[in-house]
């Protein structure tokens, strides 16, 4: 008889391990540039996204973040120059987000950070992009499945 209920056998704990080992990896690539994680991840967002000022709430839906988690992010990386927001000319009540020079800048500082968390995992190309999609699928599954 196999037990289920062994930590090992848990999927969730090893996404847990996973999601905190790559956070460990981040921290000090990110430390060296003054930014945190989620931070990190609005600039991933605006670099795609440069030159179409996403509003606040796209990049929280694109970013899975409420409103309450991504506003301080955005004050702070406004405050440190990287990001200005600002009222919609066309509507007042969106409020956009654009990157600044220094915040486009950043960017060519940052291009080798997927290189270096590839390398620390160990996997191949090929195996990050199966371990990749893999992860889309169970949280778009999941998603799915909580609004039915």
């Amino acid at each position: 008889m196999t037990d289920d209920l062994v930590l090992r056998r848990q999927v969730c704990f090893a996404l847990y391990a996973a999601s905190r080992a790559m956070t460990d990896v981040y921290r000090p690539i990110l430390d060296a540039v003054g930014l945190t994680y989620p931070q990190y991840l609005v600039l991933l967002v605006l670099w795609e996204r440069d030159g179409d000022a996403p509003s606040v709430s796209e990049l929280g839906v694109e970013l899975q973040l409420d409103s309450g988690t991504l506003s301080p992010l955005l004050k702070r990386l406004e405050g440190v120059g990287l990001v200005v927001r600002r009222r919609s000319a066309r509507d007042e009540r969106r409020v956009e987000v654009e990157l600044t020079d220094a915040g486009r800048a950043l960017r060519e500082r940052m291009e080798d950070v997927p290189l270096r968390l590839a390398r620390a995992t160990g996997l191949t190309a090929a195996e990050l992009v199966d371990l990749r999609d893999t992860l889309i699928q169970v949280t778009e599954t999941i998603h799915r499945q909580k609004e039915q």
